[in-house]
C-alpha cells in the first residue's frame, strides 16, 4: 500500500533532532509563544518571502483569524472553491460570514476564476483561493478580479507549502496567506499548528492580537480567540522547515 502521507515514518527520519528539540523545550519552562515560536515565525516569513508570519493553533484558525483581521463577519460573503477541505468553509462560517462556492478549473482542480463574476454581490468582501495538490490557483486572474472589485485575496496554502507562482512562494501574493501544519501536510507538526503570513504590518499586528484574546499589553482591545502556537510544535516545525524545498 502506498500512503499519501506517513507522519510516523517522517518522524523517524528526524527522530534524534526532534527528541532533542522537545527535551530542550521541556527543560526551558517556556511552553507557549516563546523563543521557538518567535524563531519559527522569523524563519517561515523569510522562507515564504513576507515581512511577517504569525503562529496560530491550526489552519482553520488561521483562516478565521485572517478574516477577522480584515473585518469580515456577519452579513459578508466570501467566495471560495467547492473542492476543498471542509476547514475552509468552517472557518468562513466561524467568522460569521457566508461561504459562496464556485466550481473548479478542469485542468488543475483549483478555483475557476471565470466563475467569480457570476457570484459577485455587494456583500462580497474576499476570495479565498485554495491551492491544491501543490497546484497554484491562477492568481493573476483572481488578483485582477479582487483589485477591480476592491475585495481581499486570502490564500489557503494548506496543501501547497513551498510551491511557487511565477517565482513567488504561495502565501506571499495575496493580502494574507494561511497555512495548516497538520501532521499530514508538506510541513507537518506532530499535532495541530498553523501559520498566517502577510506583508502588511498592520494586519500582522492585528492577527497577533486576535490570536490571543485581542490583547494589547494584556488588555483585550478587540474581540479575539485563544489560538496560540505551542513551543513544542514550533520546535518540530523549525527542524522540518530546513528540509522543505
Amino acid at each position: 500500500m502506498i500512503l499519501c502521507s506517513n507522519p510516523s515514518e517522517q518522524f523517524k527520519s528526524y527522530q534524534s533532532e526532534i527528541e532533542l528539540a522537545v527535551s530542550t523545550v521541556m527543560r526551558s519552562k517556556n511552553y507557549i509563544l516563546g523563543e521557538q515560536v518567535s524563531l519559527l515565525e522569523e524563519e517561515f516569513a523569510k522562507y515564504i518571502g513576507t515581512s511577517s508570519a504569525i503562529g496560530v493553533a491550526n489552519g482553520t484558525d488561521a483562516i478565521e483569524i485572517a478574516l477577522r483581521s480584515l473585518n469580515i463577519g456577519y452579513g459578508d460573503e466570501v467566495i471560495t472553491v467547492s473542492h476543498t477541505a471542509v476547514a475552509t468553509v468552517a472557518a468562513i462560517e466561524a467568522s460569521g460570514a457566508k461561504a459562496v462556492l464556485v466550481d473548479i478549473d478542469p485542468n488543475f482542480y483549483t478555483l475557476n476564476p471565470n466563475q467569480l463574476e457570476m457570484v459577485l454581490t455587494k456583500r462580497t468582501k474576499a476570495v479565498i483561493a485554495v491551492h491544491l495538490y501543490g497546484n497554484a490557483v491562477d492568481l493573476d486572474s483572481v488578483l485582477s478580479f479582487c483589485k477591480a472589485n476592491k475585495i481581499f485575496l486570502i490564500e489557503d496554502v494548506s496543501q501547497a507549502h513551498g510551491a511557487k507562482y511565477k517565482g513567488k512562494r504561495l502565501g506571499s501574493i495575496g493580502d494574507i496567506g494561511c497555512f495548516s501544519c497538520y501532521p499530514t501536510k508538506n510541513l507537518g507538526a506532530i499535532g495541530d499548528a498553523g501559520l498566517v503570513t502577510t506583508n502588511n504590518p498592520d494586519l500582522a499586528k492585528k492577527v497577533r492580537m486576535i490570536r490571543e484574546y485581542g490583547w494589547k499589553d494584556r488588555k483585550s482591545i478587540l474581540p479575539g480567540v485563544n489560538s496560540r502556537l505551542d513551543e513544542l510544535q514550533a520546535s518540530i516545525l523549525r527542524i522540518k522547515l530546513k528540509k522543505l524545498c
